[in-house]
């Protein structure tokens, strides 16, 4: 049996020593403070609180059914989530070496000629261990920097699911627009139909011309034409939804019709501070910032002198027999200082610093588009809220002129043009009004979708 004790050990003492002169170097969380100077109030609030599924203030229950499913069901957000559970893991791995590094090995052999090697065996069984102190948190700050990544990744999950349930919101009101839209040009074309009947009964008794007749057969196949292009847009926006939903499109997925929603008051928008706090985008973009600037202290961290303790132990014989009667360890303590890097751990740290300021900008940007967001989603809301009424008026105004051009028509005052003219106002001004309230439900959706919070998606760390 033997010992063995390298003569590196001695200066352990002394390396605790170095650990206390250079403690006060270690580099601290820096400023990493929103890049803007007193964020203003915005322009408009409502009185009610928009809970964090913002959805349901559309009480739409099929909607609702919708955006729970395909929180599950979408391969995209699904996707998004496996990226998070990857960032996880590379956090456990960069913590893995905080933790002594063990390692066994065993070793048989034959050596030829025998007299080279008595009994002609080799046979070893090893067991080491490495571990690095980590003085200045160099390892500590890198494990740091992943786990801000991990928050980033899952702000980034939650982004998207945001954006997925806006999205389906989004698609699910254009169906049924597009399907309010395919209701009407049906009744205006048997209306069209009918008016063609009588004026050709009209013609025949010489009270109307021929090119009534065609000019009225004109308006007719104009509004087939929108018939078929309000059918198509609702087979397209059904695919669009089953994608969404998980589901192929060759499935033929049947979406009950309902009414466009009458939107509740505005929602309460809170301060600006409240929204980067509550918005995952920017939670995302400051927890990004914040990994470039532990990235910055583990760059100025690797300039630092390094303390690693290595300890082996090995039993060997020359046959398996008396393997346990000799053995041996080792423990050793090593220094690594670095001196001569060509600038190469300065231009890391230089670097890591330029990343770092330029994920402050980017946070920064991020957080005046978000507030962009939510004025332009106040004037949208506010503005087609006007139109809307606008175009209501014209279509009630429309309607009564159509209505009196007809009892000229009939008791010979006015000619069948301005009929047919008024007519065809009319019908434009119905499906207009249709557009128009879409345009409103968007803006509210989009407003909502700009000051949404995350939410619970159902999906946990064991899924």
């Amino acid at each position: 049996m033997y010992f063995k004790l390298r003569e590196s050990i001695k200066f352990l003492p002394y390396l605790c020593g170095i650990f206390l002169l250079f403690l006060a170097c270690s580099p601290k969380f820096t400023n990493v403070a929103l890049p803007i100077e007193d964020p203003m109030e915005f322009s408009n609030t409502g009185a009610s609180a928009l809970e964090d599924k913002w959805w349901r203030a559309f009480e739409d229950e099929q909607l609702n059914t919708l955006i729970d499913s395909a929180l599950q069901a979408n391969f995209d957000l699904a996707g998004t989530w496996q990226q998070f559970l990857a960032a996880k893991a590379t956090v456990s791995r960069e913590a893995s070496i905080k933790w002594p590094q063990i390692q066994a090995s065993a070793q048989t052999a034959e050596n030829f000629p025998v007299n080279d090697f008595r009994g002609g065996e080799n046979t070893q069984l090893g067991l080491s261990a490495s571990y690095e102190v980590d003085l200045w948190g160099r390892i500590r700050t890198a494990v740091q920097a992943e786990k801000f990544r991990a928050q980033a990744s899952l702000f980034d999950y939650r982004t998207a699911a945001i954006s997925l349930s806006a999205e389906i919101a989004t698609i699910w009101y254009q169906l049924q627009a597009a399907k309010q839209q395919l209701k009407i040009t049906k009744e205006q074309i048997a209306t069209n139909e009918d008016i063609i009947k009588l004026i050709r009964s009209r013609f025949v008794g010489g009270q109307i011309r021929a090119v009534d007749i065609l000019r009225q057969a004109q308006l007719l196949e104009s509004t087939k034409e929108q018939q078929i292009i309000f059918s198509t847009n609702v087979s397209l926006l059904e695919n669009q939804l089953a994608v969404l939903l998980g589901r192929q499109p060759q499935e033929n997925i049947t979406f009950q019709y309902t009414e466009l929603p009458n939107l509740p008051e505005l929602p309460e928008t809170g301060l600006s501070l409240e929204l980067v706090r509550r918005r995952p985008d920017l939670q995302q973009s400051y927890a990004i910032l914040l990994a470039a600037d532990r990235d910055m202290a583990s760059a100025v961290r690797n300039k630092y002198p390094r303390i690693s303790i290595n300890t082996r132990g090995q039993l060997r014989a020359n046959n398996f027999a008396n393997l346990f009667d000799n053995w041996a360890y080792s423990l050793a303590g090593n220094l690594l200082a670095p001196l001569f890097y060509g600038g190469q751990l300065s231009a890391e740290v230089s670097r890591n610093e330029a990343i770092k300021q330029q994920r402050l900008y980017e946070y920064g940007q991020t957080t005046l588009v978000a507030f962009q967001e939510v004025e332009d989603g106040l004037v949208q809301d506010m503005m087609q809220k006007k139109r809307s009424g606008n175009i209501e008026r014209q279509l009630e105004l429309a309607a009564k002129s159509n209505k009196q051009l007809r009892v000229e028509f009939l008791n010979g005052f006015s000619p069948y043009l301005d009929v047919l003219i008024g007519l065809d106002q009319e019908q434009q001004l119905r499906r207009d009004y249709v557009a128009a309230q879409l345009r409103q439900v968007q803006a509210r959706i989009g407003l909502y979708r700009a000051l949404a919070g995350g939410f619970e998606t159902g999906r946990t760390l064991e899924n």
